[in-house]
């Protein structure tokens, strides 16, 4: 691998870095990743009723909670 090659990729991964802020970035720590990933699922979740009906099913608890 050159190294204008490891800028490219480097380039390339900022860019969307960028552009997709749950994509993190070098100062990340694992925790605000896990809340990124958290807050990301949640946020699915929300969007999409079917999953919502499921998850009230599977835990017999109203879709509101």
């Amino acid at each position: 691998m050159q190294a204008s090659d490891r800028f490219n990729i480097n380039s390339q991964l900022e860019h969307l870095q960028a552009k997709y802020v749950g994509t993190g970035h070098a100062d990340l720590n694992r925790f605000e990743w896990a809340v990124n990933i958290q807050r990301d699922s949640y946020a699915s979740y929300v969007g999409h009723y079917p999953i919502m009906s499921y998850f009230a099913i599977a835990e017999n608890e109203s879709i509101g909670r």
